[in-house]
């Protein structure tokens, strides 16, 4: 069996790992005889479930292990892959300590939207480039990984705990500020969803756009010389690169050729095609929000947040700190420590400014506040909720914003 054989059964059983986590809460207004054995026998089934996705997840990193030849976590898809499994490792090690089924019904989907969007990176096993031949790699990536899975959780009990206690039928200017926070965060997980059907959709229906770049390439020997570079593209291109050569474009809607250029000062041979990721991320994001309003005929905080009347605000204000508590000395050791010592040794200077890098010291310093805030000035329930879902935004964009908007020494890792 291949390696993504794993995945898929992994992917399938989360599924359905959160769907018993789904009947488990909101199965108890049909279980009236005893709504509290309900919610436990199924988060029994569903958590059970989620070990065996698990169990899929780690067959797929092992066996892409055996035919990579090295630990899988030196591109976005196998990054993100090992991410999304951390996630799930993380929310099953926090549910053994609290037994919340409800963060099932929040967690578990963030695994499962990471595994989604891993997979529109390529696949292909690629040999180790020279600065990531080292043992390091294992050590760094695979600590602030887990960091960041605890970081999700977090999330995940921070936008409940918002969900919850928000007033969506008020009309003050306060609590209308809070339910728009609530709303671009949702909006934010159903952009990537988007973003992950479109890739998903296109390359069914064999989609296939090709731009060339000339490149100045420097050789081992000093001299410069110009390259053609070809940039694939599989969403349309509204954007091609700067001064990019069409080489072949399947007809969208029409359109035979991209209407826009990318800007000159986004630099790089993906710049454009960068820049059409975001684009299109935001266009799917907006279009597949809208049908789900259409739906919902409310805004979707307000649809979702009578399906939570029933949970405990002070055990997920507690799960949500708890969990970023766990990850922050674990992100510390693996995004900082780890990196920098790595950085020494591949680049000669622990720190150098890298994009990446400065975003991993921001993550830092941001959760450092929260935990500071949390003991010292009492900022407990709401306030740090929203301290916990805006840190996860911040941890996304180091993760995903930089490498498709800012170029680095991180770059390699294919966005």
């Amino acid at each position: 069996m291949t390696s993504s054989s794993f995945l898929l059964i992994g992917f399938i059983v989360y599924n359905l790992a959160f769907l018993m986590f789904v009947i488990a809460i909101l199965g108890r207004k049909w279980a009236q005889d005893n709504p509290i054995e309900h919610t436990r026998k199924w988060g029994n089934y569903a958590i059970g479930a989620t070990i065996i996705g698990l169990a899929g997840h780690a067959g797929f990193f092992f066996t892409r292990w055996y035919e990579a030849g090295h630990i899988p976590t030196s591109n976005m898809y196998e990054f993100m892959t090992f991410l999304g499994m951390m996630i799930i490792v993380a929310f099953i090690v926090v549910y053994f300590i609290y037994r919340a089924p409800v963060l099932g019904v929040f967690a578990v989907p963030i695994g499962i939207i990471i595994i989604g969007y891993a997979s529109v990176f390529p696949k292909d096993v690629q040999p180790l480039i020279p600065a990531l031949q080292s043992y390091w790699l294992k050590i760094h990536v695979t600590t602030a990984a887990f960091g960041e899975a605890f970081f999700a959780v977090g999330f995940a009990a921070g936008l409940m705990y918002l969900l919850r206690c928000v007033n969506f039928d008020s009309k003050e200017k306060g609590d209308r500020k809070e339910q728009r926070g609530v709303e671009v965060t949702i909006f934010s997980l159903v952009m990537i969803i988007a973003f992950v059907i479109s890739i998903f959709g296109f390359n069914a229906s064999g989609y296939h756009a090709r731009f060339a770049n000339d490149v100045l390439y420097t050789g081992k020997d000093g001299v410069e010389q110009t390259i053609k570079q070809n940039v694939d593209y599989v969403l349309p291109p509204i954007f091609k690169p700067f001064e990019g050569e069409q080489v072949e474009m399947k007809p969208f809607l029409g359109m035979t050729e991209a209407p826009f250029e990318a800007p000159s000062w986004m630099k790089g041979s993906n710049a454009g095609r960068k820049l059409n990721t975001v684009v299109w991320s935001i266009a799917g994001g907006l279009i597949l929000y809208g049908l789900l309003r259409l739906i919902a005929r409310k805004p979707l905080g307000a649809a979702i947040s009578p399906l939570l009347k029933g949970i405990d605000l002070e055990d997920i204000d507690e799960i949500s700190y708890r969990a970023i508590a766990i990850g922050y000395p674990i992100f510390t050791l693996g995004a900082l420590i780890f990196a920098m010592i790595w950085a020494a040794e591949a680049w000669g200077r622990f720190w150098g400014w890298d994009p990446k890098e400065v975003w991993a010291l921001i993550v830092f310093l941001y959760y450092a506040a929260y935990l500071h805030l949390r003991f010292s000035k009492g900022w407990q329930g709401k306030r740090s909720a929203w301290l916990a879902v805006i840190g996860f935004m911040v941890v996304m964009f180091t993760l995903v914003g930089v490498n498709l908007v800012i170029a680095g020494l991180h770059s390699y890792s294919g966005a």
